[in-house]
């Protein structure tokens, strides 16, 4: 059995399809409310690659340059996620958005905490 750790891996295309993916378990503690989603759809949309997120296994994925959609999920902490994107620089979208909720979307520095 895999751990979280053993999860989030360096990227890898494995559908026919060409997607990229990433799980990855939100660690932030309130999950992703306005500002992480924000932060989060801004570093998609930087991307010229599709990229969508699956929450908790539902078997629906959602735009995750879509505000509105990463809002409406109601991420909360000890979710999984699960990220792929498709296209132009999509291992490089991987890698940046699983770093990114990695780490906790960059709050503590922006408030003054160390990590």
């Amino acid at each position: 059995m895999m751990d979280n750790r053993s999860r989030r891996e360096a990227p890898e295309a494995v559908d026919t399809h060409g997607y990229y993916k990433a799980e990855i378990e939100v660690t932030h503690g309130f999950g992703l409310h306005a500002r992480p989603s924000v932060i989060f759809t801004r570093l998609a949309k930087s991307f010229p690659c599709s990229v969508e997120i699956e929450v908790n296994d539902s078997h629906v994925w959602l735009n995750g340059k879509s505000i509105v959609k990463i809002m409406g999920a109601k991420i909360r902490r000890g979710s999984m996620l699960k990220i792929r994107a498709r296209g132009l620089r999509a291992a490089e979208a991987i890698h940046a958005l699983k770093a990114l909720v990695e780490r906790d979307f960059d709050e503590a520095k922006k408030h003054g905490r160390s990590a």
